[in-house]
């Protein structure tokens, strides 16, 4: 029987692409965004060549995500795979001058919604003694860098639930996963830039980050790894990326 994939994020970026590698494998689908009109066309896409159930959420709502885990149809009930993919960077501003609406939105999609989302599919999951949650991290997660602050930090906070789920799940067949992606080509820049086309654009000028595509079959290859091979995390940049150097300020 096909296996089943539930895509946070599904509207754009990673979320699409990866919807679109597991439809290639003839995975059920089940996919949710904020964007009525961009999930739907990618679910008009995919149910060409697979069964895709697709509705809007928000996933910082977590009545919204309890009411739409117990209203799924029967044959998306029993979800394999949880791709925890919804998450943002908001502004690039040192922390005395970000905003605090910024910082708390962050907050609300990448940790809270992540784990709502993991709190409403865990418990059948170990109870079918299948499945896997694959979070989608950062490597700002593991090395800071100026304006990454609540960002960085919510990163952070996934990849050390991600290790505490593993903890928890001893003894079950349930596997998590999570992925740490560097830079790459995505919404990731406009959103964070709140649409300017300009600064989004200078981000990647000159350089060659990883593309959506790229996380997908990373995505995919941790999914399909035999049932008794749990990867706990994976770290992935583009070439022309690496690790900062100390700072040093001489000023005083």
């Amino acid at each position: 029987m096909p296996k089943t994939a539930f895509i946070t994020g599904a509207t754009s970026g990673f979320g699409a692409a990866c919807a679109r590698r597991f439809a290639q494998d003839g995975w059920r689908l089940i996919l949710c965004g904020r964007r009525l009109e961009r999930l739907n066309t990618l679910r008009d896409q995919l149910a060409t060549v697979v069964p895709v159930y697709a509705f809007p959420l928000d996933v910082r709502d977590e009545g919204a995500v309890n009411a739409a885990v117990a209203a799924l149809p029967a044959e998306f009930a029993e979800v394999d795979l949880l791709l925890n993919n919804a998450g943002l960077a908001l502004g690039l501003e040192p922390a005395h001058r970000c905003d605090m609406q910024d910082w708390e939105t962050m907050i609300d999609t990448n940790i809270k919604g992540l784990l709502y989302c993991t709190r409403a599919l865990l418990p059948g999951m170990v109870a079918r003694q299948r499945g896997h949650v694959i979070n989608i991290g950062s490597v700002a997660g593991n090395y800071p860098y100026p304006g990454g602050n609540v960002y960085g930090g919510t990163k952070a906070f996934v990849k050390q639930f991600s290790r505490n789920l593993r903890a928890d799940l001893l003894g079950t067949r349930v596997r998590v996963t999570n992925i740490e992606p560097g830079m790459a080509e995505s919404e990731f820049s406009l959103v964070r830039f709140k649409g300017d086309d300009g600064k989004a654009a200078q981000v990647y000028q000159n350089v060659q980050p990883l593309q959506p595509e790229d996380i997908a079959d990373t995505v995919f290859w941790v999914a399909t790894r035999p049932e008794h091979v749990n990867i706990n995390r994976m770290e992935l940049m583009p070439v022309c990326q690496a690790f900062a150097p100390f700072a040093i300020s001489r000023e005083g």
